[in-house]
Order: structure tokens, then sequence, then C-alpha cells
């Protein structure tokens, strides 16, 4: 408790538990529907997408977040619209402008600023990087994406396991896959300035993987993976704080060794013959 006071103490420290927590809960809800559909790479795409926004607005002098969330939306329109036609495959398509997107981002960070402080920071994540007015932007932008992902959970729902069904009871399909996308790109930008480009993904994927460990239910592995990532958030940045490494990689070490830990308990529930048989 004396460590968590004193690190409490630390106005850099709140920020980034508040915009963090809020990104990780985002990112978690999404990331159950993402994974199910075999979509959950649309996080590393899109991170590097952000990253050549970022890269072209540090070049100009613009504010990164409010450049780098426009196109990350419209990229997330073009990756649904490549895919969905058939022509090319959503991993083939998420391959595509994730190489395309880091490249234009490192050439244009070799020809201008150089590898500064900033740029690795939004490359590798950083706790020092969370302003005020980002943690403001965060928190408000996560509050509406958990607002819309609530109020349209039983649509989503719907299209993450059969979006046939879902069609031909009347749900607009195209409308909330584009939606998904539109909150998962929200909150790719906004976890970058913790997390980095290259470790933001890890957000989306691992919390729903640790709790399908142990749950069944879509309900209960969505809420199993929003508490999952809150506690493993806290946890990361604590290690960060505690033995001075970048809190991205704190991060997504906690959350492999949940990750580690809900799988030998669901060998171990296996063994003992207490797993319940799927009808």
């Amino acid at each position: 408790m004396s460590m968590i006071r004193e690190m409490m103490s630390y106005p850099f420290m709140v920020r980034a538990l508040l915009g963090g927590i809020m990104v990780s809960l985002c990112a978690a809800l999404l990331g159950v529907s993402l994974v199910l559909k075999r979509y959950s790479m649309i996080g590393d795409g899109l991170s590097h997408v952000s990253f050549g926004a970022l890269s072209v607005a540090l070049a100009l002098g613009w504010s990164p977040l409010k450049v780098s969330i426009p196109v990350v939306v419209l990229s997330a329109f073009f990756l649904l619209r490549i895919s969905g036609d058939g022509k090319v495959k959503s991993d083939a398509a998420i391959a595509m402008i994730s190489a395309s997107a880091l490249a234009v981002g490192i050439t244009i960070t070799s020809l201008t600023t150089g590898m500064t402080t900033d740029v690795s920071s939004y490359m590798f994540g950083s706790i020092l990087a969370m302003s005020r007015d980002d943690v403001m932007l965060s928190a408000g932008l996560s509050a509406v994406v958990l607002c819309l992902f609530l109020f349209c959970y039983n649509k989503l729902f719907a299209v993450t396991f059969d979006e046939s069904f879902a069609r031909a009871t009347g749900v607009k399909v195209e409308r909330y896959n584009v939606l998904l996308a539109v909150l998962t790109a929200v909150t790719i930008v906004l976890g970058m300035r913790m997390m980095g480009a290259m470790l933001i993904s890890s957000l989306i994927i691992f919390p729903s993987l640790t709790s399908m460990r142990l749950f069944k239910s879509f309900c209960g592995v969505v809420v199993c993976s929003g508490v999952v990532a809150a506690l493993c958030f806290f946890a990361g940045i604590m290690l960060s704080y505690i033995f001075s490494v970048p809190a991205g990689a704190s991060v997504v070490l906690v959350n492999l060794t949940i990750f580690l830990l809900f799988t030998a308990v669901q060998s171990a529930y296996k063994a003992c013959g207490c797993e319940r048989r799927q009808p």
C-alpha cells in the first residue's frame, strides 16, 4: 500500500492510470467480438496506420491525436471495404495496410525529425507521454466507446456469432461491422501513447483469450475481459514504476502471465473431469 500511495503521488502516474484503464476496458470489450470474428489483428494493422499518421503530424507540427483519429477511422472503412468484397481476404488486407502505413511513417520520420523522443514514445509507449489534455480526451472518447458498446451490445452479439442469421432478422450487419471497426480505430489511437504501436494490439487480444479459458458465455467473457484488462494494466504500471521498464512491455508481460495462469487452471479443471459438457 505504501508503494501504491507513493506511485499515486506523482501526477503523471495518475494520468497514466486513468487514461490507460479506460482504454484497456474499451480494447478488452471490443476485443471479444474481434477475436471471435477472427479479426483480432485489425488492432495491429490500425496501430501501424496510426503511427504513419502520427509521423506526418509530428513532421508538420500538427496535433498528433487530432490527425491520427480521422485517418485511422478512414483506414478502418477502407479495410472493411476491400476485405468485404471478397477479392482480398481480411488477413491479407490487414497485412497490406499495416506494412504500407509503417513504411510511410518510417520514411517520413527519417526524412524530417528523425527518431526523436516523441516518435519513440508512439512506437514503444511511454507513461510520461500522457498530458492532461490527452487524459481528458482519452477519458471522454473512451466513455463514448463504452456507452456505444453497451447500447449496441445485443446487435454486436448477433453480428459476432452469425451474420447471416442477424441479417435475416433485420439487423443491419454492415452498419454494426463499421461501428465495431470505428470504435476499434478510436481505441487504438488513444492507447498508442501508453502502449506504443508495436504493443497496442495486445490489449485487444490477451484479455479475450484469457477469459475464454474459463468462461463459455459471451457475457461472461466480456465481463471477465474487462476485469482482467483493468487489473493487468494496473499491475503492469506498478511493475513499470518499480523496475523502471517501459509501461507497454510491463502490461503485456502481466497479460501473458495471467493468460498462462488461466490456461493452467483450465487444464487442471479438465484433468479433474469438472468441465461442463457442451451441448
